[in-house]
């Protein structure tokens, strides 16, 4: 279990270790904001891409061995992201870490379902769910340290002593699984490869909306080619005798409850995390571990959550875990939307510790609901779905946000700046200081005030726009699961993994 864990902090740190480095990146790299908005979301979105395909290779050919090979990646392409001598390197590395990711992300989930059962496996799932959620918050904590006693690049050195440490303990503690004994059994590259252009072309028009605008060619033509590239994922998948995804997994009310909850919350709560981190560096001036250390509530609240419900919720409720998850989520989310001009750092701690709440349920929750409606032979597609779908959401929801975060300052600004749209960019990148030593000295303090006020404004706008979209999502999940826990299930449904016979090589290991 520790070896699986330590694997899934280091490659869920990754997702957000970069938030408070990101304006010593700006300076550093002289990036603009959408390079910055690649940074952090290249690297979700390679994840998300490859994460059905890692599933289904170690469904194929084992689990520890895709595992290994992933952690092997991750490690090289670590290297590559702390040499980057500019944006584009960083970018591209950035994007080969998340394949490496992938690979260890699609494994961890099937790994831990074959290794124990009954309320083991609760208990397994609470410790997961606890990494999760906590490397999620605290990435901007070590971020922050290593950016403050070192440099930006050590935020992506530090990850290959711990690559080693994972290699060595997965090695000696981790027992080879048995691949699927199907020779007509292949590797769905077309599918692969139709999701890939799919994901890729809706985040690349999300991210690049705030520059063109939602109704220019350059947003509207990579939309429609990511809707054609889905749609032709779906006929692909309907027709394959061994699909990348088993669309019929979607039928299962369970299922599709546990894709809507990590989907919506990683958008709502984490999506608005760059922002938030912008505001408290480049308004709030605070240092990277400063900033990373306001987060650490939110971190705290959901590893606390998640390891209890694990030990008390073994077989859990969609309707109870799922929906109040997002509820909590969100209310924590729309406490955070009341800042004001003179508003400081103390005023976000409240809501992020309610978000924590409902991030804590909803990690543990939608994980076990995810592997638990499945057959032992698609853990491993679960485990990807699962793993892809929390990807997209996260980085769809910082693309959205972030042209969000762009429209609503760059309103605000119409009648301060002489060019609001490129000073709401700079602004929402983290460049309040650049626009105020460009000001006459006499207007510096006027202005720095006027800043105050629009970023406070464009986060309360992004705060209340996500804590609708978690309340919403809570209320789709409650309706979608309203019978499930009242009716028995049907005679030819699957059973749940906790009361399958698990991989014998596996449970005598896991014993």
């Amino acid at each position: 279990m520790a070896a699986i864990c330590l694997g899934t902090f280091m490659l869920l740190v990754d997702v957000t270790i970069v938030l408070v480095a990101l304006p010593s990146m700006s300076g550093s790299l002289d990036a603009s904001l959408s390079q910055l908005q690649w940074v952090a979301d290249g690297y979700a979105l390679a994840v998300a891409a490859a994460l059905l395909g890692a599933g289904m290779l170690a469904d194929l050919y084992g689990r520890r061995r895709v595992y290994v090979a992933g952690l092997f990646v991750f490690a090289v392409a670590s290297v590559a992201c702390a040499l980057s001598p500019d944006m584009g390197w960083l970018i591209t590395a950035r994007l080969v870490q998340g394949v490496g990711a992938a690979a260890m992300f699609a494994t961890t989930l099937s790994l831990i379902s074959t290794l124990y059962s009954g309320r083991r496996l609760g208990t397994a799932f609470g410790v997961w769910a606890a990494v999760a959620a906590s490397a999620a918050a605290l990435g901007p904590v070590l971020g922050g340290l290593l950016t403050d006693a070192l440099d930006w690049r050590w935020i992506f050195y530090v990850n290959v002593p711990v690559t080693a440490l994972a290699l060595w303990m997965t090695f000696r503690c981790v027992p080879r699984s048995t691949p699927v004994k199907d020779a007509t059994r292949r590797l769905d590259v077309p599918g692969l490869l139709l999701f890939a252009l799919g994901a890729g072309g809706l985040v690349y028009a999300l991210t690049e909306s705030h520059s063109h605008g939602w109704t220019s060619a350059a947003t509207l033509a990579p939309v429609g080619a990511a809707l054609l590239a889905f749609a032709a994922f779906v006929g692909v998948q309907k027709r394959s005798a061994h699909p990348l995804l088993d669309l019929s997994l979607f039928r299962r009310p369970a299922f599709t409850a546990a894709m809507i909850t990590i989907a919506v919350g990683e958008a709502a709560v984490y999506g608005i995390l760059p922002y938030t981190s912008m505001w408290l560096q480049s308004v709030q001036h605070l240092s990277p571990i400063g900033a990373g250390l306001v987060v650490l509530p939110h971190a705290l609240a959901a590893a606390l959550v998640a390891i209890v419900s694990g030990r008390w919720m073994p077989k859990p409720s969609p309707r109870a875990g799922a929906t109040l998850g997002l509820f909590l989520a969100g209310l924590g989310l729309s406490v955070e939307g009341f800042l004001g001009p003179d508003s400081g750092w103390p005023a976000l701690i409240g809501g992020l510790v309610l978000s924590g709440l409902g991030m804590g349920l909803v990690f543990q929750v939608a994980a076990a609901l995810a592997l638990g409606s499945v057959p032992y032979d698609r853990a491993g597609m679960a485990s990807g779905t699962y793993s892809t779908v929390e990807q997209l959401g996260y980085a769809c929801g910082v693309a959205v946000f972030g042209t969000l975060a762009v429209s609503t300052m760059g309103r605000s600004l119409e009648d301060e700046v002489t060019d609001p749209h490129r000073a709401a960019q700079a602004l929402s990148g983290g460049g309040a200081d650049s626009l105020i030593a460009a000001a006459p000295a006499g207007q510096r303090d006027a202005l720095e005030h006027t800043l105050r006020a629009v970023f406070a404004d464009g986060h309360n706008a992004l705060a209340l726009t996500a804590g609708a979209l978690a309340i919403v999502g809570a209320a789709l999940v409650l309706l979608l699961t309203w019978r499930t826990d009242s009716q028995p299930p049907a005679a030819d449904d699957w059973e749940q993994p906790w009361e399958q016979p698990a991989d014998p090589e596996l449970q005598t290991a896991g014993d």
